[in-house]
């Protein structure tokens, strides 16, 4: 069961998104916030699994919401759902530790589809924020001299798999791709994260595509 914490002010949007959500045999709506202040007090009591934040509200914003409650409850995972597709937002949520960045005209099978993949440990992004992603950072293929040494850190299947992630695949794409499990591709992920000293599957992908990985052809099966 995922517990989640609803935070936007606008009420009709947040109650229609708890209905949906609390229908779903394996979501669980425990709380809900109408701005970024209330959402860090009802977090500190509630300690949801997920939070879902909307950006811009009164009072405290959700990225303030975030940084604070990260702060306080670090394994708690944050999704910035936003009507917004400014880069500003985006490239500062992954900045501060968000798991992923989706936008309100999701239809609902995407959004249950993203969350079941969140649930298991993934970061996510839209596609349209995937490609923002891609297009900014592949203007800078080079980031100097430290961050070619730890990609050269990393093993030519821990490469492979980084640049699947920077394409927007998931876990179990990118297992099919290689003709491994899940699990093992879950466990190269984790390896990448630590040798890299990134912090989730987002900063994964921008690193990628920094380093152009995700411009070279896909390797095959190996």
């Amino acid at each position: 069961m995922l517990r989640i914490m609803l935070v936007d002010d606008h009420v009709l949007f947040r109650k229609g998104l708890a209905s949906l959500l609390d229908a779903q045999t394996n979501i669980k709506v425990v709380g809900e916030a109408s701005n970024g202040c209330e959402a860090v007090e009802i977090a500190k009591v509630l300690h949801p699994d997920l939070i879902m934040m909307d950006i811009n509200m009164p009072k405290c914003d959700g990225l303030q919401a975030t940084r604070s409650i990260k702060q306080i409850l670090p394994d708690t995972k944050i999704v910035m759902l936003t009507a917004s597709d400014d880069d500003q937002y985006l490239f500062e949520a992954m900045k501060i530790g968000a798991q992923g960045y989706l936008l309100k005209d999701l239809e609902l099978y995407q959004l249950l589809d993203l969350l079941n993949s969140i649930a298991k440990g993934e970061a996510i992004l839209s596609s349209a924020m995937a490609t923002k992603i891609f297009r900014e950072f592949s203007r800078e293929s080079q980031t100097g001299k430290k961050s070619a040494e730890q990609t050269e850190e990393l093993t030519e299947r821990e490469k492979t798999i980084l640049k699947n992630v920077a394409q927007g695949l998931m876990n179990k794409e990118i297992a099919d791709i290689l003709g491994i499990s899940e699990n093992t591709v879950k466990i190269h992920l984790r390896n990448i994260l630590e040798k890299l000293h990134l912090r989730n599957r987002i900063q994964a992908a921008v690193y990628a595509v920094r380093q152009g990985l995700a411009d070279q052809d896909k390797e095959s099966k190996s």
